[in-house]
């Protein structure tokens, strides 16, 4: 007879991957990584932040004295506007071309404040900025994908703690993101009806792994979760991009992300790290109707500010595995949640 401890796998309805649950393991001692929490405090200017109004960047371009929002070029872009590679269709050795355009979103001119702490007002404005910034990037021929993505914490490869997000909009599909396209389509074909939708609301008939609801917008932890205190943001008006929200959907994700980040705050008593983005449909003209837009929120931390999760060994070569179940993360989570 099992048992909600007996280790087992679920299958990632989004990517068709199976990650292995491991609940009995949740009591095993820790004498691995220990990492060094961040307690300083920062002020609302530092004169050497690369992002802060009015000072140098890295590139030698100089920032205007903004308030609120400001969009940047990335001076070190991962990616290129033309390419002359070589490209190679066959054989062992493949290439394609991957163009594309980088850009850098500062949420305020406050160095001191993130998601978390700011208020729903000042997300929100920090949102409708990334719709913008969105519309005017799908709009170029060249871009096939906008990816909206936030690293936070140096414990996430973070190179600059001021607020803000990056947009990365690519000439192809990146490989994620065309997993899921695939699985969302199998399913409107299957059962004529949105794969995410469905899950939403099997999530909240089922309500062990939602962590925040408002009118707008759920969060969960997701059944197949990764990483410890993963977070799935569902919106409840079935829209593929992000500017087709109206005023108050961008409110109600703005207090989603706050109340969701926030409870991450609280829970680890520090500025909590994680790797946040939002998947809106292909740019590439065509109708999908298959897509729900959506966000996800990665955090690493496993049982205190210094300790988190790594994907090594049968991780790396095998598939993922979690010791802390979804239904226990949410409910921790849901404690925090305000």
């Amino acid at each position: 007879m099992s048992t909600e401890s007996d280790s087992h796998a679920r299958q990632n309805l989004l990517t068709g991957e199976w990650v292995l649950v491991s609940p009995h393991r949740n009591t095993r001692p820790w004498q691995g990584q220990v990492e060094t929490a961040d307690s300083t405090a920062e002020p609302d200017y530092v004169p050497d932040c690369y992002l802060c109004p009015g000072n140098d960047r890295a590139g030698g371009n100089v920032n205007p004295d903004y308030r609120g929002s400001f969009v940047f070029d990335n001076d070190f872009p991962a990616l290129s506007a033309t390419s002359g590679i070589d490209v190679r269709s066959d054989g062992l050795f493949r290439s394609r071309r991957e163009t594309g355009r980088c850009r850098v979103v500062c949420y305020t001119e406050k160095h001191n404040q993130r998601l978390a702490t700011m208020t729903v007002d000042d997300i929100a404005a920090a949102i409708e900025t990334l719709i913008d910034e969105f519309r005017s990037l799908e709009a170029l021929d060249s871009i096939n994908y906008v990816q909206i993505f936030e690293n936070r914490g140096q414990m996430m490869g973070c190179s600059n703690q001021h607020p803000h997000a990056q947009i990365w909009a690519t000439e192809n599909l990146p490989g994620e993101c065309a997993k899921e396209l695939t699985r969302q389509r199998e399913w409107l074909d299957k059962n004529q009806s949105l794969l995410l939708c469905d899950y939403r609301d099997a999530e909240e008939a089922d309500g062990r792994r939602v962590v925040h609801a408002n009118e707008h917008f759920v969060a969960v932890v997701p059944y197949w979760a990764t990483w410890p205190f993963e977070t799935l943001v569902l919106p409840r008006r079935a829209f593929s991009a992000p500017d087709e929200m109206n005023g108050d959907e961008i409110r109600g994700l703005a207090g989603t992300l706050r109340a969701v980040l926030g409870a991450g705050d609280a829970m680890f008593s520090t500025s909590a790290p994680y790797s946040m983005g939002f998947h809106p449909r292909p740019s590439d003209g065509e109708d999908h109707p298959e897509w729900l837009f959506h966000a996800h929120i990665y955090p690493p931390l496993l049982r205190s500010a210094t300790v988190r999760k790594h994907l090594v060994g049968f991780e790396m070569l095998g598939m993922p595995q979690r010791d802390l179940t979804p239904e226990l993360a949410a409910a921790t989570l849901r404690e925090y949640c305000k």
